[in-house]
């Protein structure tokens, strides 16, 4: 048989009885059909909804119904329909907003009589009963609920109520028994009626809760207010109460600070017992009292004392002892002198934070870190305001109530390291307040809401670069550089502080273990890459725990020496390979000097030239900066050098710089870039022992760099004997060892005129002069080119 199809969902529709349809609207030709004709209703799955337009969104079973009634209600089709005969729909066809299909005849099986159908709508209307015992108006709907006497009938007039999935609705449709969906949907009934007493009976107990604590805070109320009348209450009855007054009084707070206090006391003492508000209060007022209010006078510094300190603590390091020794003096110089404000900027490893604990010794203050890497949260450092729950002060005043004194001294670390604002704030912005001399005496935190004093605290911030640090902080802050220790530095430091400090960690007595001075040189050089010592303490360990197993073991005979044979079998392979200086460098080979964050080493600039199409291709992972050097070297290369018989556009020039992994970047290796491109074109070979830095101009002239220490120490561990560095660089010789400047000839340079001569011979008349007219195919000169 073929009939039109209405789709309908989340509906209980069953065979032989009656039905409401609720649908969003009815077409016309729904409307005709339902007016003389019969329908087939089909109910769609969940995922198809009413707008399934595949036969796939629809489920296999409906019944034919016949309208009664059609009426709309807020802007819906209400249907009052009679169902008959449940049907199997076998193919579905689409038209338009109708559906029409084939199906066929599925009867139920009526396993009910008319004695078993009326006691089970006796009991689904007792079920019912019981329900609507709870609610308001519910008479009306057990009167029309009278009025149905087949079970497919009530199961359709009550499935409605029921909170039910489609594919559950569904169910009771597939069920061909009477008899078991009559049982199926009494289950789902009493479950509904003990969701419903439970909820009630938690309302009820709740309610009750809640009616006892306005009761017994009325009760106090009015028992407050006759203990007042009767002058039996101060305000302050508990002795815990009673104890943060005379605490508050004898804290030494600033008079606002003291008030601020009582006034939240007071707040405490209003509270009704078991409020939440009430150990919101005490953790403020315990935090209060925790922190230290009395400014203590602090001891003066005693210069020579600080000076030895400083030289047990730590060797080399000449530098930045003194700038400490100063500021220290000034200290000692104005009484008044606030806070002072260092940053330490250097490698790791190289002692930024251990000199902050050697200046607490020299003043004999309390000493406090404060590690900042990874902060990301503005309110790690001010705090959160107490209207959060769980609010907790910033880590500043945290520290200061760990240090229990106005003055200590206050270590920084990784400042550098702070991570940049987003939602929760900026944590470096939250810092210009407490490094700023001029604010940090009325420093507010959020969570104490009062102004602190930090301005007799000793602040000292360490960082590994100056480059992430935003503009405005590092303004605030007295900038003290750390460079590198030497190898020189690194032994004494090893033998005098490191050597014994891994004796005393590995429980070895002094004397147990010995190493040669050669063979500690051999571990700084080769089993350490690094600008600090920290590398350096971890092999000495290594090397320690190795002995304190042999004598374990009893296979040790004391004392024990360590030779540098042994040092591959206990330490591993090498893991530092220093670049050395070449015997010989072909033409368009130069040596350069590079600074890395472990110290200084050379570099190799290589140049090819080759038929082509005018490229210029640079590789060597080499950097934004570093590639615009290339080219400003090859501009000025054809401006000062221009050889009328190489033609640029018919060549290609490759410029490389080894270690092709490692990530170069910088403007200092200009002069060299330059000086590879004139010895590929002139033919002329740069002598391997001589090496060279600078940043150049298109004018020619050679601009001062950074590192300069690092660089040289590098030369000459890698056997330079001759290096040219920028003249206005010349200043920064004073830190350089003496053997270092024995060892090698340093030449100042100001232009390109000064690098080439010193590099190649080659003599310029002047800027843009001609050197000569005639180079023959490949790049090899002709003798006239005017070499000196």
């Amino acid at each position: 048989m073929n009939g039109i199809i209405l789709p309908v969902s989340d509906t209980i529709i069953l065979p032989d009885s009656s039905a409401v349809l609720t649908l969003q609207k009815l077409s016309a030709v729904y409307r005709n059909y339902l007016t003389d004709r019969h329908i087939v209703v089909v109910a769609l799955p969940v995922r198809g909804g009413c707008s399934g337009r595949n036969e796939e969104d629809f489920h296999h079973l409906g019944v034919i119904v016949r309208m009664k009634s059609v009426q709309e209600a807020m802007g819906k089709v209400v249907l009052e329909v009679e169902t008959g005969t449940r049907v199997r729909v076998e193919k579905l066809t689409f038209l338009g907003d109708t559906v029409s299909g084939e199906y066929t005849e599925e009867p139920d099986q009526h396993d009910l009589d008319a004695k078993m159908e009326e006691q089970m709508l006796s009991y689904l209307r007792g079920i019912v009963k019981e329900i609507s015992s709870h609610f308001q108006g519910a008479e009306q709907y057990m009167k029309a609920l009278d009025t149905v006497h087949d079970v497919n009938t009530m199961i359709s007039w009550l499935g409605r109520h029921v909170p039910m999935s489609s594919e559950e609705r569904y169910q009771y449709l597939k069920t061909d028994s009477l008899r078991e969906r009559s049982l199926n949907f009494m289950d789902a009934l009493l479950k509904q009626r003990e969701a419903v007493d439970w909820n009630i009976e938690i309302n009820e107990r709740i309610s009750d809760k809640t009616n006892q604590f306005y009761r017994e805070q009325m009760l106090r109320e009015q028992l407050k207010a006759i203990q007042q009348e009767l002058g039996e209450d101060d305000g302050s009855s508990p002795a815990d109460k009673k104890d943060y007054k005379n605490r508050i009084e004898q804290a030494g707070m600033p008079e606002e600070i003291r008030k601020a206090a009582l006034e939240e006391l007071d707040r405490l003492n209003m509270q009704p017992q078991g409020s939440a508000e009430t150990s919101v209060i005490q953790n403020y007022l315990d935090f209060i009292l925790a922190l230290p209010w009395k400014r203590e006078e602090a001891a003066e510094p005693d210069l020579a004392a600080a000076e030895k300190i400083l030289d047990e603590d730590h060797y080399g390091l000449t530098k930045v002892k003194k700038r400490i020794i100063e500021h220290l003096a000034v200290m000692k110089l104005r009484k008044d002198y606030k806070g002072s404000i260092l940053l330490l900027v250097g490698p790791p490893g190289t002692g930024k934070t251990s000199l902050g604990k050697s200046i607490a010794r020299a003043l004999e203050r309390k000493y406090v870190r404060l590690s900042l890497g990874g902060i990301r949260d503005e309110a790690e450092i001010r705090g959160h305001r107490r209207t959060y729950v769980g609010a907790l002060p910033g880590r500043i005043l945290n520290s200061i109530k760990q240090a229990g004194t106005t003055n200590p001294v206050m270590v920084l670390d990784e400042v550098d390291k702070l991570m940049t604002g987003g939602f929760s704030g900026d944590p470096a912005s939250a810092l210009l307040e407490v490094l700023d001399p001029e604010q940090n005496s009325t420093f507010t935190d959020h969570y104490l809401d009062l102004p602190y004093d930090l301005s007799d605290v000793f602040f000292i911030a360490t960082a590994n670069t100056l480059d992430s640090i935003p503009a405005p902080l590092l303004d605030r802050m007295e900038t003290i550089q750390i460079s590198s220790y030497t190898e020189d530095e690194k032994f004494h430091i090893a033998a005098e502080h490191l050597l014994p400090e891994a004796l005393s960690e590995t429980g070895l007595l002094p004397g147990q273990m010995e190493i040669d001075d050669d063979t500690l040189r051999e571990v700084i050089n080769d089993y350490t890459r690094e600008g600090g010592v920290r590398g350096l303490k971890k092999a000495l360990l290594t090397l320690a725990r190795a002995v304190s197993a042999e004598i374990v073991t009893g296979r040790a005979q004391l004392p024990r020496k360590i030779s540098h044979e042994e040092l591959e079998d206990m330490l591993g392979r090498k893991i530092s390979f220093h670049s050395a200086a070449q015997k010989d460098n072909p033409p368009g080979v130069v040596t350069g000097l590079a600074w890395t964050p472990v110290g200084g080493e050379i570099l190799f600039i290589e140049a090819a030239d080759m038929p082509g199409s005018g490229q210029v291709l640079l590789t060597g992972q080499l950097g934004d900066v570093m590639q615009e050097s290339a080219r400003i070297s090859l501009s000025l290369l054809k401006a000062r050098l221009p050889l009328a018989s190489v033609n640029f556009k018919e060549r290609d020039i490759h410029i490389h710089v080894p270690s092709g992994a490692v990530p170069k970047d910088g403007p200092s290796a200009g002069i060299t870039m330059f000086t590879a491109l004139a010895s590929l074109f002139t033919g002329k070979k740069v002598d391997p022992k001589l090496a060279m830095t600078g940043e150049i101009t298109l004018r020619g002239v050679v601009m001062p760099i950074g590192g300069l220490k690092e660089k040289l120490l590098a030369a000459q561990r890698a056997g330079i004997t001759k290096a040219l560095i920028p003249r206005e660089n010349v200043p920064d010789l004073k830190e350089l060892p003496e053997e270092t400047k024995q060892k090698i000839t340093i030449i100042p340079v100001d232009t390109i005129e000064d690098v080439l001569r010193e590099a190649l011979g080659i003599t310029l008349p002047g800027p843009g002069a001609l050197l000569g007219s005639s180079m023959i195919e490949g790049g090899s000169p002709l003798p006239q080119i005017g070499l000196k």
